[in-house]
């Protein structure tokens, strides 16, 4: 079931700024979206066209784009009338993926990364709690009561990152929407090793920010979200340290 709503995944296809010669960025936003599950497995992307044109690239870039994402396992194109371009959702091959791009980022990167989240992800909150008009405040809810009963890890990220793409979208803010898939996309490439939280108390957590906009509590929604951003950044960059140590720092570390 597609539970992102039809302004964020306008946000998802918006163009890229200065779209030209990008193939990277193009990738990085698809692969991104693949990882957070906005585009599900299975699906087919908008034929090359039609798909360059929304995202202000060239269609050379995009194919580009494609063939970078075919190469890592994560789209499949098929040929003939009925052909075109199909998600292909492999949890080995964004484990690798997230595996990789940790080890590559450092440590001042993590924490720049997660400080701009915390400041994307905060004031969307606050925007939400003055703005979400109704229908959004009960998106929120079903996608917060929806984490306490996810199968796996993988469903919980991609649930979650949903929460947070449909909570800036109710901000009403194209702009703040964009930023957050952008941000989404990069922190679902790295954070793909571990759990962050048990299904229940994560649910739990994403319904006191639904509650705290439902309330109009803008301050409260802003700092419940910045904690669980500080929290999550935390885990990356111990994650990265773990990845990074060479046998013999590993070696002093346990003694």
């Amino acid at each position: 079931m597609r539970v992102l709503s039809g302004d964020a995944r306008t946000a998802l296809f918006a163009p890229l700024d200065d779209g030209w010669g990008r193939s990277e960025a193009v990738a990085r936003r698809l692969g991104g979206a693949i990882a957070l599950g906005l585009i599900e497995d299975g699906e087919q992307l908008p034929p090359e066209q039609e798909l360059a044109t929304s995202l202000n690239v060239s269609t050379l870039t995009l194919r580009e784009a494609l063939a970078d994402l075919r190469s890592k396992g994560l789209v499949e194109t098929r040929r003939g009338r009925t052909g075109g371009s199909f998600v292909r959702v492999s949890e080995s091959a964004l484990a690798g993926l997230s595996r990789a791009r940790l080890a590559q980022v450092g440590v001042s990167d993590l924490r720049e990364l997660g400080d701009l989240h915390a400041t994307i992800a905060g004031s969307a909150a606050r925007l939400a709690a003055e703005r979400a008009s109704p229908t959004e405040i009960g998106r929120l809810r079903d996608l917060a009561r929806r984490l306490a009963s996810v199968r796996n890890e993988s469903e919980l990220r991609r649930v979650d990152g949903r929460f947070l793409i449909e909570l800036a979208a109710s901000a009403q803010s194209v702009r703040l929407t964009m930023l957050e898939i952008e941000l989404q996309g990069e922190m679902a490439q790295l954070a793909w090793l571990r759990p962050r939280h048990r299904p229940e108390e994560l649910s739990a957590l994403r319904l006191a920010v639904a509650e705290a906009v439902a309330r109009r509590r803008a301050t409260r929604a802003r700092r419940l979200v910045e904690d669980e951003v500080a929290a999550t950044t935390r885990l990356l960059i111990d994650d990265h340290i773990a990845l990074t140590l060479t046998p013999v720092d590993r070696g002093e570390a346990d003694g």
